[in-house]
């Protein structure tokens, strides 16, 4: 990505959540410790069933007296929803704001250019009153810069930036392995840390009791995931999403999105997976990409 070049994720979506029980109330939801969110601080997060499953993904970023939640706009008016359902009479106030901000990504080399910018993944700071982020969950997903629809291009200007086509950032983080796009299709289709959280810095085990908390720590005390939330590179034919993928007669996996950057989950430690070889699903020749970042 050029060092000039910014996507405007006009597919993201946009919550603030403010109010006095706002910190106590994401703590007890979210798989990310609040606490670890300041103004130098934004993560990566998931909400999940009681039984541990994928409901939604999302980044959780300090903003003046609350917090903002960007997350896939597909997604945001449901998770908007689910909020407001365990919300019950805590005093907190949950709005949409996907109206009037928007998201845009740069590079990581530009992100540290920034005076303030430091070399850590979440690491955040103001552009006026606007906040500035490293991806938390990879540093190839560059910087972030949420902001007021009304700033957008005269900031863009002022900090030498011009918008390309945002599917070349999509189609780099599948490649990377990190779904964006159709994540609705995961929804109670498998357990959250089956899709890369804990590697993506989404989970962490030590801060006590969320939704979905009991089931995601038996599975993390078995040391090894069995299966994966993995990139899929059709080869031929159409894939269809619920299709089992095969080698031979050995089943490794099912294809969970189906669209322009799939994914699947896979039997990652089964001794008939190897992402060197070609595997079938129905109608479809495909292959089965392994992220670096995956040991």
């Amino acid at each position: 990505m050029n060092i000039k070049n910014v996507y405007i994720l006009e597919d993201r979506g946009i919550l603030f959540i403010h109010g006095s029980d706002t910190k106590e109330f994401l703590q007890n939801l979210i798989t990310n410790d609040i606490n670890k969110v300041d103004e130098a601080n934004s993560c990566f997060a998931s909400l999940l069933t009681p039984q541990g499953k994928y409901l939604f993904d999302f980044l959780v970023v300090k903003h003046k007296k609350g917090y903002f939640i960007d997350c896939e706009k597909k997604q945001i008016q449901e998770l908007f929803k689910q909020l407001n359902i365990y919300k019950l009479r805590s005093d907190i106030e949950i709005l949409n704001l996907s109206n009037e901000f928007v998201v845009t990504v740069f590079s990581y080399e530009k992100f540290m250019l920034f005076d303030e910018a430091k070399d850590l993944l979440g690491n955040t700071f103001k552009y006026r009153e606007d906040p500035i982020f490293l991806d938390p969950r990879h540093k190839k997903l560059g910087g972030r810069l949420i902001i007021n629809l009304e700033k957008l291009y005269l900031s863009l200007k002022k900090i030498d930036l011009q918008s390309i086509d945002p599917e070349k950032y999509y189609k780099s983080s599948y490649e990377l392995g990190i779904p964006q796009k159709n994540t609705e299709k995961l929804r109670n289709k498998l357990f959250g840390i089956e899709c890369n959280f804990e590697e993506l810095n989404g989970i962490d085990f030590k801060k006590g009791c969320y939704v979905g908390q009991e089931n995601t720590s038996r599975i993390k005390l078995r040391e090894k995931l069995s299966k994966r939330l993995l990139p899929i590179k059709l080869i031929d034919g159409e894939l269809i999403e619920g299709s089992s993928i095969k080698n031979n007669v050995n089943e490794i996996g099912k294809v969970l999105i189906n669209d322009q950057y799939p994914f699947a989950i896979v039997k990652y430690l089964s001794d008939h997976f190897d992402p060197k070889i070609k595997y079938k699903s129905e109608n479809a020749v495909l292959k089965i990409m392994k992220p670096e970042w995956i040991k």
